[in-house]
């Protein structure tokens, strides 16, 4: 079994509703033959074609090869949001990393979000970026950390954008009596995510990249000139960029030993009228405090797209039950509502929930892993990936000296384990622990 095609048709984007109001995007023909470049890139999500297209501008000629097509994989199936930082708070960085490199690690963020907007802007993307990213406190443990980390923030930091929310002016921003208070990031924000990769691919492409869909990658073979092995051809070059995130399967198995594919699941309703302000008063995104996260969002027609639920393996479960009932539990009010989209998507996590930069070999490059907080930082990985292409690897080692751990188990066992360990913390969400 493989996760490119567990769950999805080849060549086919899945049936949500950012494919069903994507702008369209012309299919790339698939590689044939042997095909040669300076880099290939595997994957056309935003780490790859963000490296692509930071390539390309350097003058270098490069080749992105994707099972499927642009944006098939987490890249087009997120919740769209473009969160400050990291996925760990800077209290945990200082403890894993220390003050100075937690510093440098926050400024990748605010350059990451930067490079996002910069983006949009300079190619003229079909996306419009919403500020405001709230979080939501289940309990008073959860409000108190995240106030001592907007203070932290502000002091330390002099990033003043987190306001602290009380019950009731959470409950007014959110619509739901389920928190205790909240923070809300109005310097974060939240998009169409797959409209965001294909306008990647267009800038790409027109910066000379050469994109190629339906084309798998089977083998990576290293050396001088490594070689990508696809299912219908060959492709020699100088370097080689891996942006699989969760479907990279074995290509590397550096990285497969430190990353894991897990599954993650939105919903999107009927469009809610003049409902919606019952729901989000105002058009910001939401992520709650639960240890697995549900995250909430309107959609630019005034759905609610709200994500939620995990799973380990391969197939995924009932997607409309799976998601409908954390819904239910902070919009008890929707309970009536039409469900017209339900997709799922794999993403990656490693054990520390950084994101996972790998030299798997001297001129094999890694990028992936960042544990649901992908939109913005890996769209600065593709441009560190391309310095450190180009030899200019100080920002790539940065991340990569950040020590991740294997998986306890290997292959045939992490997933297992890793189902037990979330069913210990699922528990623990639904007992309010």
């Amino acid at each position: 079994m493989n996760l490119l095609h567990a769950n999805d048709r080849q060549g086919e984007y899945p049936p949500s509703y950012y494919a069903a109001t994507a702008t369209p995007l012309a299919p790339f023909p698939p590689l044939k033959g042997a095909a040669t470049a300076d880099i290939c890139v595997v994957g056309a999500g935003y780490t790859g074609l963000s490296a692509a297209l930071h390539l390309a501008q350097r003058g270098l000629s490069v080749i992105v090869i994707d099972a499927h097509r642009v944006g098939f994989g987490a890249s087009g199936r997120n919740g769209g949001q473009v969160g400050s930082g990291q996925r760990r708070d800077q209290h945990d960085l200082e403890r894993m990393v220390g003050k100075t490199r937690a510093r440098a690690l926050w400024a990748m963020g605010e350059e990451a979000k930067a490079l996002v907007a910069s983006l949009v802007a300079q190619h003229a993307m079909p996306v419009t970026l919403h500020p405001g990213v709230a979080h939501a406190c289940r309990n008073e443990a959860d409000l108190a950390h995240a106030r001592s980390e907007a203070d932290h923030l502000a002091k330390d930091y002099a990033y003043t954008k987190v306001e602290t929310l009380d019950r009731p002016a959470f409950h007014a921003l959110v619509g739901s009596k389920a928190f205790v208070g909240g923070t809300l990031d109005h310097g974060a924000g939240h998009m169409h995510p797959l409209n965001f990769c294909i306008g990647l691919a267009q800038a790409a492409l027109a910066a000379g990249v050469r994109i190629h869909e339906r084309t798998e990658a089977v083998q990576v073979r290293p050396g001088l000139r490594p070689v990508v092995q696809t299912t219908s051809g060959a492709v020699t070059c100088d370097h080689v960029i891996l942006a699989g995130n969760g479907y990279l399967g074995s290509l590397a198995p550096k990285v497969a030993a430190r990353v894991m594919p897990i599954n993650n699941f939105i919903i999107a309703t009927e469009p809610l009228g003049e409902r919606a302000a019952s729901v989000l008063s105002r058009n910001v995104a939401v992520a709650d405090s639960r240890f697995v996260v549900n995250y909430w969002r309107l959609s630019d027609d005034n759905r609610l797209l709200f994500g939620g639920g995990e799973s380990y393996g391969y197939r995924f479960p009932d997607i409309i039950r799976t998601v409908t009932k954390p819904m239910l539990e902070i919009y008890p009010q929707l309970r009536d509502t039409r469900i017209d989209h339900a997709w799922g998507g794999t993403l990656a996590i490693t054990t520390n929930r950084m994101p996972a930069w790998i030299r798997a070999e001297r001129n094999i490059w890694a990028a992936s892993s960042c544990s649901g907080h992908g939109v913005a930082m890996s769209t600065l990985s593709g441009r560190i990936l391309a310095e450190a292409v180009a030899g200019q690897a100080e920002r790539f080692d940065l991340m990569a000296t950040i020590p991740q751990a294997r998986f306890p188990g290997g292959a045939a066992l992490r997933w297992p384990l890793l189902a037990l360990a979330m069913t210990w913390y699922a528990m623990r969400d639904r007992l309010g622990v």
